[in-house]
């Protein structure tokens, strides 16, 4: 079975934290990619960059490495193996879901290092900047 492709996104992405009871800003939702958590403790949300919110802290100059699906939910191993790659590179992941796909957050600065170990691996990379 071949190894799966990523894409790399064009758009540079912050990641914020927030107070869990912050309300959420309709820049978010107006945004074409968000991914919103919260729990108890706390609220994150990943947008991209052109947004900016007043936030307890943040983590800008992320970049995303999609996982071109759609992807089965029965899979199994593809975010670990991956991840795995990744590790072994010394490339810090933040990961993000949707129901048919999975997004590699990587630091900026650390993005041909991740590309090319993947590319390595075997996976193929597309770039869509």
């Amino acid at each position: 079975m071949a190894l799966q492709t990523l894409a790399v996104l064009p758009r540079h992405i912050t990641i914020y934290s927030l107070d869990p009871m912050t309300p959420i800003p309709a820049e978010v939702f107006n945004s074409d990619l968000y991914f919103i958590g919260r729990t108890e403790e706390q609220l994150s949300i990943v947008v991209p960059e052109s947004i900016k919110l007043a936030a307890e802290d943040m983590d800008k100059d992320w970049r995303a490495l999609e996982l071109l699906g759609p992807l089965e939910l029965s899979m199994v191993g593809i975010m670990a193996k991956i991840s795995d790659v990744l590790a072994q590179a010394k490339v810090s992941i933040f990961i993000v879901s949707t129901f048919d796909t999975d997004f590699f957050l990587v630091k900026h600065n650390k993005l041909d290092t991740a590309v090319h170990a993947l590319q390595d691996a075997g996976y193929t990379v597309v770039d869509q900047s």
